[in-house]
């Protein structure tokens, strides 16, 4: 289908098809998710993140977490750690899984990332990126790109993260458009994703207060970046991807959602915990506040998968009428 089509824009080499991305969520972008995304129109899958000395251990949850099936290619692999040799050695272990890019985290505000000085906390030290981003480029066959954000309050130093990106080998880089204080909250500055891609050559990925349908063409024509990165919103409606506001999504659409999201959890997790771990999917999907608080409490309720499907059947009966 895309042999038709021109690539929005290249990763190094690599054409991507579209302008709209699910961003990198850790605890939301595992695989059974990231699948339906890609399914309903991301232009490509990033992992959740994965801390490297994880990867360095004997731990059996990067292979999780990393892993993807052919279909959703172009697929990033997401990494985050403070120590670079330690980055490099984990980033080349993952390279032999078969990752399209490999992505370094510098964005994340979580205390326990960043107070390390990995995630955002890694923005306070540029040469420590240039160092990074000098040996991985080298090192690596694969495309290496990169996520920020805008630093902190009293020191937002992203054009100068993003020209070390850039001049160290990185082949994009993604602007979440907040500092690391604001986390989630207040509102993303478009005028200084805006700056970014004024000074960069390479692509530049868009992230923060993408809502909406329109909100994707309106950052794109604010900012001039290449595309954009969606989080939060998704959540609710992954359907955006398909260019579909949620009330524009039918009860039908929702259900056959619903069922390929809870099949691929179970396949994935075991019908135990993938029926638990998609009830946070399932909260959001069914708009969960304009449903009785009866019914919110039968959703959240432990459950077989089976059981599950059943009870939403009657749910869509229930709100159908």
């Amino acid at each position: 289908m895309n042999e038709t089509k021109q690539p929005n824009f290249y990763i190094r080499d690599v054409p991507i098809y579209g302008d709209a991305v699910l961003a990198p969520m850790d605890g939301y972008s595992d695989w059974p998710f990231r699948s339906i995304c890609r399914e309903l129109g991301s232009a490509m899958s990033y992992t959740e993140f994965v801390q490297v000395e994880k990867i360095l251990s004997r731990s059996k949850q990067p292979a999780k977490k990393l892993h993807f099936e052919e279909a959703e290619r172009p697929v990033t692999f997401q990494l985050y750690g403070d120590n670079v040799d330690k980055i490099v050695e984990a980033a080349l272990r993952v390279q032999d899984w078969g990752p399209t890019i490999i992505d370094i985290n510098m964005g994340c505000p979580a205390k326990s990332v960043s107070d390390r000085g990995a995630g955002v906390g890694m923005m306070k030290t540029p040469i420590k990126i240039a160092r990074l981003f000098t040996k991985l480029s080298k090192k690596l066959t694969v495309p290496l790109t990169g996520k920020i954000r805008l630093g902190w309050e009293r020191n937002k130093n992203y054009k100068l993260i993003a020209r070390i990106v850039e001049e160290c080998g990185g082949a994009l880089i993604a602007v979440h458009g907040r500092t690391k204080e604001q986390s989630y909250s207040g509102n993303a500055n478009w005028d200084a994703i805006a700056e970014v891609k004024s000074i960069v050559k390479i692509p530049v990925i868009g992230n923060g207060d993408v809502k909406r349908v329109e909100d994707i063409q309106k950052i794109k024509n604010y900012t001039k970046c290449d595309a954009v990165m969606i989080g939060r919103a998704t959540l609710a409606n992954p359907w955006i991807f398909s260019r579909l506001n949620r009330e524009e999504v039918t009860a039908e659409q929702v259900q056959k959602t619903v069922r390929t999201h809870l099949a691929r959890s179970v396949q994935f997790y075991g019908d135990e915990d993938g029926s638990r771990l998609f009830r946070k999917y399932a909260v959001q999907y069914l708009l969960m506040q304009t449903l009785t608080r009866e019914t919110r409490k039968q959703i959240l309720k432990p459950m077989p998968s089976a059981e599950f499907l059943e009870m939403l059947n009657q749910v869509y009966t229930v709100t159908a009428v």
